[in-house]
């Protein structure tokens, strides 16, 4: 079809017709192909902490998963922005899943977990981040359209894409507590590296993946990357990954000492489900209402409602907590990937996306980590004030790069997009 016949027919930005442009089938491999990533994490926790007896090491252990998918993700992702998304995830499914085996072949030798630790390690840079990936593909597949249909329809796809990592984190998390509670982390860890195999390989060769590559290919100049908007944007990340490490290392000394250490991952889910419903109604807000301006109500409403978290007692208590903390997370990530998406010059797009993630997977170690020793020597509500200072260091981040942020988004909001003339 012509262009200019697609632009005059450029769909509603409903999720419907935003799903119709690459298909069905698409988004739900797109989904599921991010589900190993939430589930290696909670499942190395468990795993670990289930083999050495200490929380302490299960956090060291998902940590280190964390930082090296952390140090591991911008390179990925620079690469798959010059050669294109097929050949880079290929290769880090097939081998991120042998590394999640090595893994759980280490964790049940005598070995110290230290090795253990370097297996996760090797794990986590290899797996792949789909998420961020996806949200790159959206641009071309819009592409067939008008620039103000294509902005609409972006808005949209990434409201959509920040509530499908959420869920993500809800259904990994929650997966990986039925196994366990049925099985065993070894089952479930196994299953994360089969899910990976399959919907890994499908998302890589999907025909999305070749419209990328064609997108981008003809772009000339790489542009900057590391500007001090994507810094501010990627300390941002670091705060809300902070959130899913602690929250998952608390909920867990908490399940444990219930004697239910299964429900772990079906708890933390909780935090997802308020989230996912957040994030599909961002697409919602006006689009006069700066992003910035977003950013910063929503991280002081992340700050206010992680408070009840340190007067829970029970996991009674806990479920309403986390339900209601969730309602401002997806809002505060979808508007972070947003604005760095617009920061970014369109042939450092991939790059900029999976550092925005990688800076997540910090925060995450740093916050398993912390509440990890924290709970080792006082449970449950020490690691959630881990979470709480994670409240304040997204407020402090939000107000106080707000103008910076502000700036940016004004200097890049007319800038030609060259990939708008590319068809998938």
């Amino acid at each position: 079809m012509p262009a200019t016949r697609a632009a005059l027919s450029a769909p509603d930005p409903s999720y419907r017709s935003l799903f119709a442009l690459p298909g069905l089938t698409y988004v739900v491999v797109a989904f599921l192909g991010r589900l190993p990533l939430a589930m290696a994490q909670i499942g190395v926790l468990l795993l670990v902490a289930g083999t050495t007896g200490s929380y302490g090491a299960g956090g060291a252990c998902a940590g280190a998963l964390a930082v090296a998918n952390a140090v591991g993700a911008p390179l990925w992702g620079a690469w798959a922005d010059r050669v294109g998304q097929r050949r880079v995830v290929l290769i880090q499914a097939w081998s991120a899943s042998v590394a999640i085996g090595a893994l759980l072949a280490v964790a049940h030798t005598d070995l110290p977990w230290a090795y253990s630790a370097g297996a996760s390690a090797v794990a986590g840079f290899l797996l792949p981040h789909v998420g961020p990936l996806a949200r790159v593909r959206w641009r071309p597949i819009t592409a067939r359209f008008g620039p103000r249909a294509q902005v609409r329809l972006m808005r949209t796809a990434f409201s959509y894409e920040g509530s499908a990592d959420e869920a993500s984190f809800v259904i990994g998390p929650a997966l990986v507590g039925v196994v366990v509670a049925l099985s065993s982390p070894v089952v479930a860890l196994a299953g994360a590296a089969g899910l990976l195999l399959v919907f890994g390989t499908w998302f890589a060769l999907h025909p999305t993946a070749r419209a990328t590559r064609t997108a981008t290919a003809h772009l000339t100049g790489a542009g900057r990357l590391v500007t001090p908007a994507l810094v501010v944007l990627c300390l941002a990340q670091v705060a809300i990954g902070s959130v899913f490490g602690s929250v998952q290392t608390g909920t867990s000394v908490l399940a444990t000492s219930a004697g239910q250490p299964g429900l772990t991952g079906i708890f933390h889910a909780l935090l997802g489900i308020g989230s996912v419903a957040a994030g599909l109604a961002v697409a919602r807000i006006p689009r006069h209402v700066p992003l910035p301006t977003r950013q910063r109500w929503f991280s002081l409403a992340f700050l206010v409602l992680s408070l009840p978290l340190l007067e829970v007692g029970s996991l009674m208590t806990l479920a309403p907590a986390l339900l209601v903390l969730g309602l401002s997370i997806a809002p505060y990530m979808i508007t972070s990937f947003t604005l760095g998406e617009q920061v970014t010059p369109p042939s450092r797009v991939s790059a900029a996306m999976t550092l925005l993630a990688a800076s997540g997977g910090l925060g995450y170690a740093a916050g398993a980590a912390l509440a990890g020793g924290l709970a080792d020597h006082g449970g449950h509500t020490p690691a959630f004030a881990v979470t709480v200072a994670a409240g304040v260091l997204a407020v402090t981040i939000a107000w106080g790069g707000a103008g910076l942020l502000g700036r940016a988004e004004t200097a890049t909001r007319h800038r030609p997009l060259v990939v708008n003339t590319v068809q998938p």
